[in-house]
């Protein structure tokens, strides 16, 4: 026999489109009325739950997928944040180590995540479809044995019923044929005949009963397997989130820990950054000028105190003594000497001779020599005229502390002290 393909002949091929075409009649017949179809509510019933069961199971496989794919994209963010802090991470900044072996701990953390949840969650989902596809196949099966045994179910009945109308269109030829008959050929046509009618009577009774057996035994097998697996997807949901809320609820829990000491990392550099910020700012508030090599002057909204008085104050100051006697003689120097000594004394005698104007502390300044004045940071300074203006440095002034003065009215206690160190009030 000519073989079509591998493991087909022609024979069976036959055969398969001959059930094919068979099943289609069938199908046919019974959605026209004509032949009547075996009905199973209670298997339908199971059918409809596992074809739900198995749409559920598929989503649920999918979306598994998707988290998977979300944690790989998280992971791959992490790191790349994580080797961005590393890069920019100086050597001399605290916790430089533990920086580099937090952000190691950082990527294992995601790594066994991810790994936790595919070999717990994704592959006892793919396990528990993987056994969908055989039942879904057999389901099918199942369904066209039933029209085959619908069909061979017909065919007998049919054959029932015309077997007596065939018996006796056989009887009456029959008879004729015996009476012309030999006597030794009577009865022989009407038993042949019989027994042809027979044969394919049996014939059809066999295979009722072979097609019966095959979908009663696909039939018995499904109704015991389907209710069984409809009854699994409980223990099988329960089981999938179960193990994901335990990696997720161990994975946040290790993170948390990471996430905390790195913000104590940064907390301690913040601690560092000031401390040195504050020596750095410390160190250049102690370096006084020096008197032989003052350091620049100071910025544009101090400038350095005048050692004449500008037209408007001597204007201001003038007016308060222009009736008194002149100290000196009436030449231009000695005029302008007059005036500097009315803006210095100060109205009513309250401020020292030769006050210019006040500064505050906001530095400490420990005396260096016997000439300078010291100062605590606060402390408010009365800032005198230099009696030569020659003897002055830059950055440098002369005063008195307003404490000292408001005391003993003495001025015997003035020094010079660095500007620097000062603010103007």
């Amino acid at each position: 026999m000519a073989e079509i393909g591998k493991g087909v002949t022609a024979g069976k091929l036959a055969i398969n489109v001959q059930k094919r075409l068979t099943r289609a009649q069938e199908k046919v017949l019974q959605k026209l009325g004509k032949a009547d179809e075996t009905r199973d509510v209670v298997f339908e019933e199971m059918v409809a739950n596992f074809n739900k069961q198995m749409g559920e199971g598929t989503k649920l496989q999918k979306d598994l997928k998707a988290y998977l794919a979300a944690v790989k994209t998280m992971h791959d963010a992490s790191r790349r944040l994580q080797d961005c802090l590393a890069d920019m991470y100086e050597p001399d900044w605290f916790g430089k180590e533990e920086m580099d072996a937090l952000a190691e701990d950082t990527d294992t953390m995601w790594l066994d995540y991810h790994q936790s949840i595919t070999d717990k969650s994704l592959q006892d989902m793919d396990m528990y479809l993987s056994q969908f596809p055989d039942i879904k196949a057999r389901i099918a099966k199942r369904d066209r044995k039933l029209v085959d045994f619908d069909s061979a179910r017909h065919h007998f009945t049919s054959l029932q019923k015309g077997k007596k109308k065939d018996e006796a269109k056989i009887a009456k030829p029959a008879a004729l044929l015996e009476m012309a008959a030999p006597s030794w050929a009577q009865g022989l046509i009407s038993a042949h005949q019989v027994a042809q009618t027979n044969l394919s009577y049996n014939q059809a009774e066999e295979d009722l009963g072979r097609a019966q057996k095959i979908f009663e035994e696909l039939n018995v097998e499904l109704q015991d397997e389907l209710p069984a697996l409809w009854d699994r997807r409980v223990g099988v949901y329960v089981n999938t989130f179960q193990s994901l809320a335990g990696h997720q609820e161990k994975f946040h829990k290790e993170m948390s820990k990471l996430s905390e000491n790195l913000n104590d990392i940064m907390t301690k550099l913040e601690e560092q950054r000031q401390i040195n910020e504050g020596a750095n700012h410390n160190e250049s508030a102690s370096s006084a000028p020096k008197r032989s090599a003052p350091p620049p002057g100071p910025p544009p909204s101090r400038p350095p105190p005048r050692m004449t008085p500008s037209p408007n104050q001597q204007q201001q100051n003038v007016s308060p003594f222009e009736d008194e006697p002149s100290m000196h003689d009436t030449n231009t120097d000695s005029t302008t000497t007059t005036l500097q000594s009315a803006v210095t004394n100060g109205s009513d005698g309250e401020l020292p001779p030769g006050f210019l104007y006040k500064v505050k502390a906001v530095h400490d300044y420990a005396a260096t020599d016997g000439d300078e004045l010291e100062l605590k940071m606060g402390d408010v300074v009365l800032v005198l005229a230099f009696d030569n203006p020659d003897e002055q440095d830059d950055g440098w002034l002369m005063g008195l502390k307003e404490s000292h003065w408001f005391q003993k009215k003495d001025i015997s206690a003035k020094g010079v002290f660095p500007e620097n160190f000062t603010q103007r009030v």
